[in-house]
């Protein structure tokens, strides 16, 4: 886990004011842009689906539009699991579940296909960064309403400065760096 923290430090771009004024974005780009590196981080996310032996413990891994598509899919092949998306509306062609939530800089909804998972089946939630948590509590919702149960979380990133950790509750929580 130490070569993909350092990959992150070390490749990560702070962009300000974007998407817009007073945001800081997290550009990922380079770091998806060595393969090295990459591999090393989606290695370190795959590690919060596996239990104390190694043993994947996940039955499908749920990546968030757009970012944690690029790193949650990867993971799920790793663990050998299913990958399932959630999307903006609209972007899904069956029937979907959908959660409205509050960003750090405005107000966004999710959708998940209401079949994606099955009840009883365990999941790992995927995503780029952890800011307010808004994210994941939405896309928790959407598991839960599937009747499946969100077993743990893998950040590359978490904005220290704000809430993110307390919208997860006692979900556990791997995050490869925080700033």
């Amino acid at each position: 886990m130490t070569d993909a923290r350092e990959a992150v430090a070390r490749l990560v771009r702070d962009v300000p004011d974007f998407p817009e004024p007073g945001v800081l974005f997290k550009d990922i780009t380079p770091l998806l842009a060595d393969h090295d590196a990459f591999t090393a981080v989606v290695e370190a996310l795959a590690d919060a689906g596996r239990d104390a032996d190694g043993v994947t413990c996940v039955d499908k891994v749920v990546g968030m539009e757009a970012r944690g598509f690029i790193l949650g899919a990867p993971v799920a092949l790793l663990l050998g699991t299913g990958f399932v998306p959630v999307r903006k509306p609209g972007k899904l062609p069956r029937e979907a579940h959908a959660v409205s939530y509050d960003l750090e800089y405005g107000s966004a909804t999710l959708e998940m296909h209401r079949d994606a998972i099955a009840p009883g089946e365990r999941v790992l939630l995927v995503d780029d960064v952890l800011a307010t948590g808004g994210t994941v509590a939405a896309t928790r919702e959407l598991v839960e309403a599937c009747g499946g149960e969100v077993v743990g979380v893998a950040m590359l990133m978490e904005l220290g400065f704000l809430p993110g950790r307390e919208a997860l509750g006692d979900l556990p929580l791997t995050v490869l760096m925080t700033v």
